[in-house]
């Protein structure tokens, strides 16, 4: 059994934040929490920062100059892995941008082959397309997209180690399909769509339980046609995810839909690309050159192409961008996603029976470090733990 102790800042736990705890850790996973930390003689000052649960990133499509589209290999999941993990993410969904069946069969085997070699971090793939409308294509390339036929559904269910989590167009399915994919263990969400409202009650109501990107993307909120944008600020289940960097989506926008439902019901997602993590920032998807500048990825036609965000920026985007406490952030971060994805039981949370998963943060939410099962993954170089933060 190994200790980890932690004084003078803001533990963020399943029974409430904390200004001192010990963390008992036995074979990965969190055996007790406890508000004191004995002499303290060994415990990590926080020097007022934050210690949260590990961060749960539904939408990576790369980091560390790797796009998962290019490398759907276990290599490739591992550099994009290691490259988000000094930012607190130390779970991912691996995501595959609109591309060809056997792509898409691909990414899902090198996403198993990963777990199986124990990868750190990896829990499943997400497959954003290719079932989506064209009339909301955003960066994605259209001459990949296609109807959810016989070989991509057989392709979709198959069952697999990981999580598999599907972003497609109602109007481009029927219920019974969305049910289907729902039935073999597929968690189904929304996004690139024309949908109306009765086209995406319908989805809900056939077992759809995310809605990728709130806002982008997607039929907007207007008095006679509230489109998907009203659909999810209307319904009080779905799992939201949101971008919160500043360029996706206005703050106020964001503002609003926060206070229209439940919080446990909205996911900080990245929307990462090859940028996150890497010394060059350009990139190019699909043939198509990705411009990356002050934090804005955009094709030659200004077409937002994902993000440069990581999950602690948008943890700390979320408590200065849109006004929430560090601990309700990290709870979209964590708490919230682990939640969409049916992993309550063993991550999303500092508590007993968890994986032994958490971020450190200084006081300005800046990231200092990130442990995977009770081991230290990764703290950049110029933040180490023992010195002070300005």
């Amino acid at each position: 059994m190994t200790l980890h102790r932690f004084t003078n800042g803001h533990i963020v736990t399943a029974s409430g934040v904390l200004t001192r705890a010990t963390i008992d850790v036995e074979g990965g996973v969190i055996v007790a929490v406890t508000g004191d930390v004995g002499d303290g003689e060994d415990a990590t000052d926080l020097r007022g920062g934050w210690l949260m649960p590990g961060f749960i990133d539904t939408q990576v499509n790369g980091g560390g100059g790797v796009l998962f589209n290019d490398e759907p290999t276990v290599e490739g999941i591992a550099a994009i892995a290691a490259a988000h993990a000094p930012y607190g993410t130390t779970g991912l969904m691996t995501t595959l941008i609109s591309d060809r069946p056997a792509v898409v069969a691909r990414a899902l085997d090198a996403t198993d082959a990963a777990i199986a070699a124990g990868v750190p971090g990896v829990l499943g793939t997400h497959v954003e397309g290719p079932v989506l409308a064209l009339s909301r294509k955003g960066i994605h390339d259209p001459s990949r997209f296609q109807p959810l036929d016989d070989e991509l559904m057989a392709i979709l269910t198959q069952r697999r180690t990981g999580r598999v989590m599907v972003t497609l167009a109602p109007e481009r399915v029927s219920p019974a399909q969305i049910e289907a994919l729902v039935a073999a263990g597929v968690l189904v969400c929304i996004g690139h769509t024309d949908a109306d409202y009765a086209t995406t009650r319908a989805a809900f109501d056939a077992g759809v339980t995310g809605v990728t990107h709130l806002f982008n993307a997607m039929s907007p909120l207007v008095h006679r046609a509230p489109g998907v944008v009203g659909a999810a600020l209307d319904d009080q289940q779905v799992y939201c995810g949101i971008i919160v960097d500043g360029f996706h989506v206005d703050d106020a926008a964001l503002r609003i839909a926060l206070r229209a439902r439940p919080l446990d019901r909205f996911m900080l997602v990245s929307d990462a690309m090859p940028c996150v993590g890497a010394a060059s920032k350009d990139f190019v998807l699909q043939g198509k050159p990705i411009h990356v500048e002050d934090g804005r990825c955009v094709g030659a036609d200004g077409t937002l192409a994902g993000s440069d965000l990581d999950m602690a920026g948008a943890v700390r985007g979320a408590v200065t961008r849109l006004g929430l406490l560090p601990e309700q952030a990290a709870a979209m971060a964590a708490t919230s996603p682990a939640a969409f994805l049916g992993l309550t039981a063993e991550r999303g949370q500092i508590a007993p029976g968890q994986h032994a998963d958490w971020v450190c943060l200084t006081a300005d939410l800046t990231p200092a470090g990130t442990w995977i099962g009770g081991e230290p993954i990764a703290a950049p170089a110029a933040l180490p733990l023992d010195e002070p933060v300005a």
